[in-house]
């Protein structure tokens, strides 16, 4: 026999069962294709086609399907539009009485235990969690009925008909014994699929187990379906996300341990990981199954254990940022050793960035400054053992970060209208009241630019008076600071920069312990000159950084790996 291929109506759909099996991925369609669907068929006007009883339809994309039984059909490609079909159905029959509802076809996702009674049940403005599938189903649901209650005017029997008796799938009926193999042709080619969700369909297929042992089989489905989405779940907090990943991004996060596993080099084959895992696949038994499965879970487990450990999330999370190791480097440099080998190694590969770095001599604009003051913020944090917070470095990776002088330099002159505003700031903290009466009397209408510069020099030098010239571009002035707070008050005075960081703080924006310790004079004896950034202040801090960063600077002992 051949195979089928034929155009039905949605109407020839009803009182058929379709079974979406579990090597499928989940339904995902957005609102915005929900939407496109509806208004397709709306806009979507039947006419007589000539010499014949029939009218011009509305045709949708294939629905390949295999028979399993009478009026039982597996849904090879195709379950996202059926789905939607069926939403769509389903709505409009809410508009009758129980017992005057027209039968439509019923839908079983195999890894969805209730799938069937779910999407018989759906309610308005109801969004169901206990699932992604059932996530994205009731938020289509809710769109589809959100569309029906905008449309002004609208004539809901003539779309009702338009869509039942007007609108046709390409039903595509196949005898082939193999359907993983007719999916996999299907849909290799579409940018939606991606390599995760290729290789999920060879995890969870039937055919890969022993038929002899039906209920184990769909257990052992379930179980790795259930650890799938935890695993995928959890991948999807940013935190543990841009931990392992930088700004990297993948549509199923689960796709970096299939990448790892691959471990190849870069090529051109977008699908080159799913034909890694296909080709370890050729032996179809349950036992290649569990084991690969346990590897997989055995790399989640290891990301796991590292994120959950505070001094192993912070080195890794640096090393990682600052590109000096790969993660799959330091999966293999962590097998077969104690935990406590493995963080000797990581020290060693932070000291080996550092290995020519003197910090004294280090001025704004080396490649160094900023990656020593990330690690110092971090360092910092670890050496608090009482402290549980973490370095967000999912911030870090998302945002853009500064290297802040903490006192300002001179070849940052306001403009225009910035000029009052700055000095009216710098004024509220001025000491010397010569000066602030300069200020003060000050008409920026009225005065040159020479003259405004002159003051503003000399604004500038009254608040870094303590500080030499020479030492402004050290990185005993230098600070790690988001690029926002940075910009927002471009070249203020300390104390207006202090107040920023005090008030930004507040908001909520994250600012490194490092950087906060100086604006909060950390770093000055008591009583603090709050308005200035000292000598002394400058002095104080290089040494807190020497202290702290000293187990990963050259002129410390080497830890042996």
């Amino acid at each position: 026999m051949e195979n089928i291929l034929e155009l039905r109506t949605i109407s020839k759909l009803r009182e058929v069962t379709f079974f979406i099996p579990s090597y499928q991925r989940g339904y995902r369609w957005t609102k915005k294709e929900v939407i496109d669907l509806l208004n397709d068929v709306s806009d979507f006007n039947p006419k007589e086609i000539n010499e014949t009883n029939e009218k011009t339809w509305y045709c949708l994309q294939p629905l390949v399907i295999r028979k399993r039984e009478e009026k039982n059909f597996e849904v090879i490609d195709g379950q996202q539009r059926l789905t939607t079909i069926y939403l769509i159905l389903n709505y409009l029959n809410q508009r009758y009485t129980e017992e005057n509802r027209e039968p439509i076809f019923e839908l079983n996702y195999e890894t969805r235990s209730g799938s069937t009674g779910f999407l018989k049940e759906l309610i308005k403005d109801n969004i169901d969690e206990s699932n992604i599938d059932f996530y994205h189903i009731s938020i289509a649901y809710n769109t589809v009925a959100g569309w029906f209650k905008d449309q002004e005017n609208f004539d809901l029997n003539n779309f009702e008909s338009k869509f039942k008796f007007n609108t046709k799938v390409i039903w595509y009926e196949t005898l082939e014994t193999d359907p993983i193999a007719i999916f996999t042709r299907i849909n290799i080619g579409k940018i939606p699929l991606t390599n995760a969700e290729l290789i999920k369909a060879l995890f969870l297929n039937s055919s890969n187990f022993d038929n002899n042992k039906k209920g184990r089989v769909y257990l052992k489905q379930i179980e790795i379906a259930t650890e799938w989405d935890r695993i995928e779940h959890s991948l999807q907090h940013d935190r543990f996300w841009y931990f392992l990943n930088g700004d990297s991004q993948l549509t199923n996060r689960i796709e970096l341990i299939f990448n790892l596993m691959n471990d190849q080099s870069e090529t051109d084959d977008t699908y080159a990981t799913f034909r890694f895992f296909n080709r370890k696949f050729q032996n179809k038994t349950q036992k290649t199954i569990e084991e690969n499965w346990l590897e997989i879970k055995q790399y989640y487990q290891t990301f796991e254990e590292w994120y959950n450990e505070r001094e192993l999330y912070h080195k890794i999370g640096f090393l990682l940022i600052s590109q000096e190791t790969t993660l799959n480097n330091l999966l293999k440099a962590s097998a077969n050793v104690t935990k406590a080998e493995f963080k000797k190694y990581l020290d060693s590969l932070i000291k080996e960035k550092f290995k020519r770095v003197s910090l004294e001599n280090l001025q704004y604009g080396d490649k160094n400054v900023k990656p020593l003051l990330l690690l110092y913020n971090i360092q910092t944090m670890l050496n608090n053992e009482k402290d549980n917070s973490v370095f967000p470095f999912e911030l870090y990776n998302i945002g853009n970060w500064d290297i802040e002088h903490i006192t300002s330099i001179n070849d940052n002159i306001p403009e225009g209208t910035h000029r009052e505003q700055w000095l009216k700031e710098a004024q509220l903290f001025i000491e010397d009241d010569s000066l602030k009466s300069n200020v003060e009397a000050f008409d920026i209408n009225n005065e040159t630019e020479d003259e405004f510069e002159e003051l503003f020099k000399t604004v500038i030098e009254h608040f870094n008076k303590d500080v030499l010239d020479k030492d402004l571009n050290d990185i005993s002035n230098l600070a790690l600071l988001d690029s926002e707070t940075n910009r927002g008050y471009k070249n203020a005075v300390f104390p207006i920069k202090r107040m920023t960081i005090i008030k930004r703080e507040k908001e909520g924006t994250f600012i490194p312990i490092g950087t906060k310790n100086v604006f909060l004079k950390y770093f000055s004896d008591y009583p603090p000159k709050i308005s200035f950034w000292t000598q002394e202040d400058r002095e104080n801090y290089l040494k807190d950084l020497q202290n702290v960063l000293d187990p990963y600077l050259p002129d410390t002992d080497e830890n042996e790996y």
